[in-house]
Order: C-alpha cells, then sequence, then structure tokens
C-alpha cells in the first residue's frame, strides 16, 4: 500500500475521525485508525465499539491531492500517527506499508517508519441496512441537540436516561432528554421517506460528537435505523452509534398542562441576574436560589445566599407578570443550562406551585420548545 496526499486535507478529513477513537478501550486494535486504500480512493475508520465514523477521501477530488501507487489496508497507532502528521515540514506526505506491517511515512527531509496492525484483525462496522430514510438539515440536528442533551442523566445507574429519546412519526421529530431533575423538549420537521414510525434512544454522548463532526448547516444528513444502530451520512462521512437498551419512561405527564403564576423575561438578561446569584448559591453547600413573586407589587425578586460568603438579592425585569404571588426554589445550573439553549429571546416562564415543576418555553414557539425544571424543597 502507497499513497501521496495533501497533508491539511489529510489532517481536515481524519479529524472527524479521531473523535470515534478512545486509548480506555478494552479492545487493543480500536486505539488504531484504519486506513484502506482503493482504486477509487482512501477510506479511513476510528471505533470505541459505541461510536464508528468512516470517512473517504476520493481520488478525483483534485483539491486531496491523493496519488495512489499500491492499494491496501494496514490499522496505526492513532495518537501517534495523527501527531506526526500535524508536525510533517510539507504540504504533501507519503505512505508506505512495506514487510510486516512497518508503515514509512516521508514529508520533505523527515522519514517516520512505525509498526502497524495487520487491517483484518479489525472489527467490522456495524451493518445498518435501510431503504427507508429520514433526513434533516445540519442546522436542525445541531439545533435539537444544543437544545436538549445537557438535559440527559450524567449517572449511570440508569443507563437509559442517559441518551436523548427520539420519537419520529410522519414528518416530525420529537426529542427528550431528562435526568430526573430536569427535562428538555424540541420538535423538529424531518423528511421522513418511510412509513414507519420510530421509537429510539441515542446516548447523549454520541450526539454531542455528532454535533462536533458537522461543518455545513446547509448539508442535509441521511439517517438509518436498524434494530441497535443508527447510521448518519454526510458529506462522505458515516457516523455509527449504537442505541440504547430499554423503554424510556413516559415524560408526557411530567409536563404540566395549566399554569398558576406566568412571567415573561427576556432570556439573556435573565441568564445574567442568574449567573450572578449563583455566584454565592455555588459557595454553599447546597446550591439553590430563591425566586419570589409579588404580583400586586409588580415585583420578582431573586436571591442567592451562601452563609460563609454573603448574600445578594436582585429584583428582575420582566415583560409580563399575572397570577398567583409565589416563592419557589430551585438549583441555578439547571436553570442557567435551560437559559441558554434559548439564546437571545422572549420566554415565557410558568408556575403551578412551589413543589411543581415550572416550565420555560419560547414566546414564538411555545408548541415545539419546552423545558422543565424540578424545585427544590428547603423547608
Amino acid at each position: 500500500m502507497k499513497f501521496t496526499i495533501n497533508r491539511n486535507q489529510f489532517i481536515k478529513k481524519i479529524s472527524n475521525v479521531q473523535r470515534a477513537i478512545s486509548t480506555k478501550t478494552t479492545i487493543p486494535i480500536l486505539t488504531g485508525i484504519k486506513l484502506e486504500l482503493s482504486q477509487e480512493g482512501l477510506t479511513i475508520t476510528g471505533s470505541d465499539v459505541d461510536i464508528s465514523i468512516q470517512t473517504f477521501i476520493s481520488v478525483s477530488d483534485a483539491d486531496n491531492e491523493l496519488h495512489i501507487e499500491n492499494t491496501g489496508a494496514i490499522v496505526l497507532p492513532a495518537r501517534f500517527f495523527n501527531e506526526i502528521i500535524k508536525k510533517l515540514p510539507g504540504e504533501q506526505f507519503t505512505l508506505n506499508v512495506v514487510e510486516n506491517n512497518q508503515t514509512i511515512i516521508k514529508s520533505g527531509k523527515t522519514e517516520f517508519t512505525i509498526n502497524g496492525l495487520d487491517a483484518n484483525s479489525y472489527p467490522r462496522l456495524p451493518e445498518v441496512e435501510s431503504n427507508e430514510k429520514l433526513s434533516i438539515s445540519a442546522e436542525m440536528l445541531r439545533q435539537l441537540v444544543d437544545e436538549t442533551v445537557f438535559s440527559a442523566s450524567k449517572q449511570e445507574n440508569r443507563p437509559i436516561l442517559t441518551g436523548l429519546h427520539l420519537k419520529i412519526s410522519a414528518e416530525k421529530l420529537l426529542g427528550v432528554a431528562t435526568d430526573s431533575h430536569r427535562l428538555a423538549q424540541r420538535i423538529v420537521k424531518v423528511n421522513n421517506q418511510s412509513d414507519n414510525d420510530y421509537d429510539i434512544v441515542v446516548p447523549a454522548r454520541s450526539l454531542k460528537e455528532l454535533e462536533h463532526c458537522l461543518i455545513e448547516d446547509n448539508s442535509e444528513i441521511k439517517i438509518s435505523i436498524s434494530e441497535n444502530q443508527i447510521l448518519f451520512e454526510f458529506q462522505n462521512t458515516l457516523f455509527y452509534s449504537r442505541l440504547l437498551e430499554g423503554n424510556y419512561p413516559g415524560t408526557d405527564r411530567l409536563i404540566p398542562t395549566s399554569s398558576d403564576t406566568q412571567l415573561t423575561f427576556d432570556a439573556k438578561s435573565l441568564l445574567q441576574s442568574v449567573e450572578r446569584a449563583s455566584l454565592l448559591s455555588h459557595a454553599s453547600r447546597n446550591n439553590v436560589v430563591r425566586l419570589a413573586i409579588d404580583v400586586n407589587a409588580s415585583k420578582v425578586t431573586l436571591y442567592g445566599n451562601s452563609p460563609e460568603v454573603g448574600t445578594v438579592e436582585e429584583n428582575l425585569t420582566t415583560e409580563a407578570l399575572s397570577g398567583a404571588d409565589l416563592e419557589i426554589s430551585f438549583n441555578p445550573d439547571y436553570l442557567k443550562e435551560a437559559l441558554q439553549a434559548f439564546g437571545d429571546t422572549k420566554i415565557e416562564v410558568e408556575f403551578t406551585s412551589a413543589l411543581h415543576p415550572f416550565t420555560l418555553k419560547p414566546s414564538d414557539n411555545k408548541e415545539n420548545f419546552i423545558q422543565l425544571i424540578t424545585p427544590v424543597r428547603t423547608f
């Protein structure tokens, strides 16, 4: 196996594949990156079993400056190989696999020889065969991930909650994440070319890595789903992820259908206020802030407290205020992450009581996006 390629193009192409490679894997060969050269181009694969990413560098794309002498395949130690390529001096490099899987990498006056592994020992990628594909824009998928996965659980004691629950029917995709203390739900449009409905749970970690791979917002992503795998196809790249097993808990019943107190805020302004209050709450053992709503006085006050440091009190500016008076306590970090997902927009916050979850919705898109936060009992 021997080829020459533009170094910068190669680095750009393998950056996604590197995301699937872990040094903690129990399968030694998966710490390597697989290169497979055919007459059509170079296929590069990385995997940690849970996530597998494969990208293709075409010989027909002149920008790649890919010149093939001999086809073949090799697995190279990913960390060393990546560092070597980044530090080579020339604009191009040549890779040549000789006897016993030894691999010579040349660029300018520099030459490395590293030990490779037999590519036949590399595990096969999952098979996801489906003629019934879904499609969604990269921008919409990134938005869905940004607005939901932060609410997935970080704890492994309930593995199903470490994923994003996706329900697909007709041209609607509903994504829900919860760690049992908060919830994020978003509905987006997809182009569903099948008559099937889908109900799956994708690990949050997989979706975060996928989001990093999505560079062009206007690109279209094709999605195929099998019994225990999901495949995302975009820009000569295949991104595989395992699906989580088990039934996701019913979350519809958690979202209140009515409220007793309603407020409208500028999301960015409220976020800044919560960040200030949390400066002191973080110094406290319980990390709680308190919101006091006095409807008659049109007054909303946010309190933060640390017995060791001091207190903070801030009167919040509201766009609208109605309903019953209320005092409620909650984790400010949950509210900060929820507000960050809304960006710069007006939001409606609705409360039912001091001990029931409250909701946040964008004023202009209330049906398709909702965040829910469970309060903290302080008495």
